[in-house]
């Protein structure tokens, strides 16, 4: 199979194309048209242009590496056939009623993953919503607004595309972006053990977070994980009894998630219960140092969000260690009489010194990560200075929640997060961000 055409594909066809907007073709027209290469409007009904591109009758007639299948299910058996015969390297068939419902869906997907085999064609789903590469400007999806995708340094695999789009874009919304997202659908013959290892070699993924419903081959899923350098965080959904609405979404065996558990249960990957959870823990292990143990610093202007993140905490592998003498007695030369000189260290408000007591606690010998909450204060604004020192000087990672208006804060949150520092908006997410650097180096929850 060629993985890299479906990265880098010198020339795309999209079989079924239309110049009508709304449909499904043209909608896959209108995400890939800006990539750099030359684009194939394939539909033998159509003639003229769609986005500038001249319809062809088929896709014999290009010189397609990528073929977007746009067409109804019963057409796909004779599309992959054409497409193997055009020398197309990689396919993404959108349509659903395979594996998924059984039957004749079931025969129907093995005819295609027969053929597939014979052209030695790389095919992602049948039955997903496709995949995005922002930093190419290469979309092979069909949603529509998908090109609003932003760039960023975490790459998504995920067994439902809708899933990963949902990521995608919220990732996006807050800032952020991807540097990639495959959604696998029935996984016909592209799947987590096929994906994980090229966002492992992608330079442009520092983490990679993966949605998992079920899949035939977890052992080759978890040979993929164990073998990849780049940090990992999964969700896999099954906690209770869904096996039939799974199989039905991406025909995902049914399966004990305890599998996956103890499959899971090693340094470097990270397992969580949300989407939100996943897309955190990826920011942070992209963005973040790995931690050398797991005592954790806590500095809050705050004492109730403090208390929150604490709480969390302690039901980890965290632990909270007393600060050296050296940096007890430093925050009493800064603040004498704070409110709470302990770890976690509470400073009853925002204040100008609040950064050098992160400071303090960040250069403290016993701590391996620092956790940071504070309310914006136009007077006072963030410790942007003392925090972009920290992190060219502290090889530890520094995590900061946020809270206040987004347009007051936005400018500051983003030199801080340029500066490697990790930032989040409310306690839990600063929290199970920090858990999620600690199971990464224990391996367990």
């Amino acid at each position: 199979m060629s993985l890299p055409a479906l990265f880098d594909p010198d020339g795309v066809a999209v079989i079924g194309a239309s110049a009508t907007p709304g449909k499904l073709g043209n909608d896959a027209m209108s995400n890939v048209e800006a990539y750099g290469t030359e684009i194939y409007p394939v539909n033998p009904s159509s003639s003229g242009t769609v986005f500038g591109y001249e319809f062809v009758d088929s896709v014999r007639e290009t010189d397609a590496e990528l073929a977007l299948c746009c067409v109804p299910r019963h057409l796909q058996p004779d599309v992959i056939e054409e497409c193997g015969e055009a020398g197309v390297e990689a396919a993404v068939i959108f349509a659903g009623g395979f594996a998924e419902m059984g039957g004749d869906g079931a025969e129907l997907q093995h005819a295609i993953a027969e053929t597939a085999a014979a052209y030695d064609m790389t095919v992602l789903g049948p039955n997903t919503a496709g995949y995005a590469i922002p930093h190419e400007d290469l979309y092979g999806s069909f949603v529509p607004r998908i090109r609003d995708v932003g760039t960023g340094n975490v790459g998504l695999v995920t067994q439902s595309a809708g899933v990963g789009i949902t990521m995608s874009f919220q990732l996006t919304r807050e800032g952020y972006g991807i540097s990639a997202m495959f959604g696998l659908g029935n996984r016909m013959n592209t799947g987590f053990a096929d994906v994980i290892p090229a966002l492992d070699d992608d330079p442009r993924t520092d983490a990679i977070v993966m949605h998992v419903e079920g899949t035939d081959d977890v052992d080759a899923l978890l040979r993929a994980c164990q073998t990849a350098e780049t940090p990992i965080a999964a969700f896999k959904v099954g906690e209770h009894d869904i096996a039939d609405l799974a199989r039905a979404h991406t025909a995902a065996p049914a399966q004990d998630n305890a599998i996956y558990e103890a499959g899971f249960d090693q340094p470097g990957l990270v397992t969580v219960s949300s989407t939100t959870e996943l897309l955190d823990a990826g920011r942070a292990l992209a963005d973040s140092p790995t931690p050398d143990g797991p005592n954790v610093g806590l500095v809050t202007a705050q004492a109730g969000p403090g208390i929150i993140m604490t709480d969390f905490l302690k039901g980890t592998a965290a632990t909270f260690p007393d600060l050296t003498d050296e940096t007890r007695k430093r925050l009493d030369e800064i603040l004498p009489g704070i409110t709470y000189a302990e770890n976690p260290v509470d400073t009853g408000r925002p204040m100008p010194e609040f950064g050098a007591v992160i400071d303090a606690v960040a250069r403290d010998d016993n701590v391996d990560i620092v956790l940071v909450y504070e309310i914006y204060e136009d007077s006072l604004g963030y410790p942007v200075d003392e925090l972009e020192t920290l992190s060219a000087e502290v090889d530890k990672p520094i995590c900061f929640t946020v809270a206040g208006p987004d347009h007051a804060l936005e400018d500051e949150r983003r030199q801080m997060e340029a500066a490697g520092v990790p930032t989040f908006d409310t306690p839990e997410r600063g929290a199970q961000a920090v858990g999620a650097l600690l199971e990464s180096i224990s391996g367990a929850e």
